[in-house]
């Protein structure tokens, strides 16, 4: 079996970064995800890497640029008020087709909002964060553990397809301690042939931009890029499904909020309603399909979430109407209980639906 060790979620996403051959971090302290900057600043100098606090999000997003450039995994990380921050340099990365991986564990808004957990960047993440025509790859891990595999998985898909992954944690998965295991199988980073590292005078220059002059081109470059996010769509969806095959009463939920659902799903079966979870595990590429097929037998989906309603527009999407969908929430710092989420299955298994 493999040892385990207690660490917080923070620490499980840096020493999983470190695992993964992430030798270069940019940050800059913000509750509640400093932990990740204070473990990166004891651990890189001791294996040869680079830890900058940099004087600014603005500036530590750039640095990434430069670094993902080179061709080497790098990595920043920040919460709600930072990632706006870093909104139009996310853009420049995914305008120069650059791998990166950024973490986001997210605190209430909007504003400075407080530091208590939230999951109200969903749409910033999911419909790309900054400007243009783009998407990353958003990934919401609700445990430690997934906390460190879907680091290394990021790294993996950002070099996979030459794009940007994000981590969209929340404040209490980052915070919360459990035992964390590091016996990985991880990928090498592949050959990057198109990175700034130098010609030796044996091959032509290497040049990253994001900026075309040329309308023709940039519309072409642009649908390109989206027949790639077609095929990303296509084979990387993940989803947990949980008591769904006989499920009347659907929970849809991420983070922190399918973890109290999870617990309100084995109530409702215990009390005789037959109730499910569907955990999207990629947030981008959403898991349509699983819900299109659930969709057919379930009377109602309740989209639990820790903001005031966006998760639920891409289930409702994605089931293209043929359920009814509600919303079980709770925002501004405050976390579903089960007996919350339980009461919302009971409301909605009386009630029916189609």
């Amino acid at each position: 079996m493999a040892e385990k060790v207690l660490m917080k979620g923070n620490e499980a996403i840096a020493e999983a970064a470190i695992q993964a051959g992430c030798r270069h971090y940019f940050g800059y302290p913000i509750t509640p995800q400093t932990e990740i900057a204070a473990y990166m600043a004891k651990r890189m100098p001791k294996i040869g890497g680079t830890f900058l606090q940099a004087e600014s999000e603005i500036a530590a997003i750039n640095m990434v640029y430069g670094v993902a450039s080179a061709g080497k995994r790098v990595m920043t990380s920040s919460s709600s008020p930072g990632i706006s921050l870093k909104s139009e340099g996310l853009s420049y990365l995914a305008g120069a087709d650059l791998p990166a991986l950024v973490v986001n564990a997210q605190r209430g808004g909007p504003g400075l909002g407080g530091i208590q957990p939230s999951q109200s960047d969903y749409f910033q993440a999911t419909r790309g964060g900054g400007h243009g025509d783009y998407h990353m790859i958003v990934l919401a891990p609700s445990s430690v553990q997934e906390m460190a595999q879907l680091t290394i998985r990021g790294f993996e898909l950002a070099d996979e397809y030459r794009m940007t992954a994000m981590i969209l944690a929340d404040g209490t998965i980052g915070q919360m301690m459990e035992p964390v295991s590091f016996d990985f199988e991880i990928k090498e980073a592949p050959a990057k042939p198109w990175a700034t590292t130098g010609t030796k005078m044996a091959r032509p220059h290497n040049v990253i931009n994001s900026l075309y002059l040329n309308a023709e081109l940039l519309e072409k470059t642009n649908i390109e890029r989206y027949q790639k996010y077609a095929l990303i769509e296509e084979k990387e969806a993940l989803a947990e499904e949980y008591m769904v095959e006989d499920a009347d009463i659907i929970i849809a939920a991420f983070g922190i909020a399918a973890r109290v659902s999870k617990n309100a799903v084995n109530e409702a079966r215990a009390s005789g309603i037959k109730a499910g979870l569907i955990r999207p595990i990629t947030l981008w590429p959403f898991p349509k399909a699983v819900f299109a097929k659930h969709a057919d037998h379930a009377k109602q989906i309740i989209s639990v979430e820790l903001s005031m309603g966006q998760m639920i527009e891409d289930v409702q999407l994605a089931t293209q109407c043929k359920v009814p969908v509600s919303l079980c929430y709770r925002v501004g710092g405050m976390i579903p209980t089960p007996d919350q989420v339980y009461q919302a299955i009971v409301e909605a298994n009386e009630k029916g639906g189609k």
